[in-house]
C-alpha cells in the first residue's frame, strides 16, 4: 500500500490544498515569516552552542541566599 511515501501527485494536492485554505496573498508573507523564523532559531541554536560550556560551568554553581523571616512577620 505504501510502496513509495510520497509521490509528485501528492505533493501537487497539498500544494493545492494550502493555497486554497491560505489564498494566494497570503502565502508569501508566510513564506517570508516562516524563512525569518528558521533564521533565528539557527542563530540562537548556533548562539547556544558555542556558549555551551561557559555557562555549564556557571549554572554548576548556583548561588543561593537564604531568607530570613521574624517570628511573626508574614512570609514574602
Amino acid at each position: 500500500m505504501l510502496r513509495n511515501g510520497l509521490e509528485p501527485w501528492h505533493l501537487l494536492i497539498v500544494a493545492l490544498v494550502v493555497i486554497v485554505l491560505f489564498g494566494s496573498k497570503r502565502l508569501p508573507d508566510t513564506a517570508r515569516a516562516l524563512g525569518k523564523s528558521m533564521r533565528i532559531l539557527k542563530s540562537e541554536a548556533k548562539a547556544m552552542k558555542d556558549d555551551g560550556p561557559e555557562d555549564e560551568r556557571a549554572a554548576a554553581r548556583p548561588v543561593v541566599e537564604p531568607t530570613r523571616v521574624r517570628p511573626g512577620s508574614p512570609a514574602p
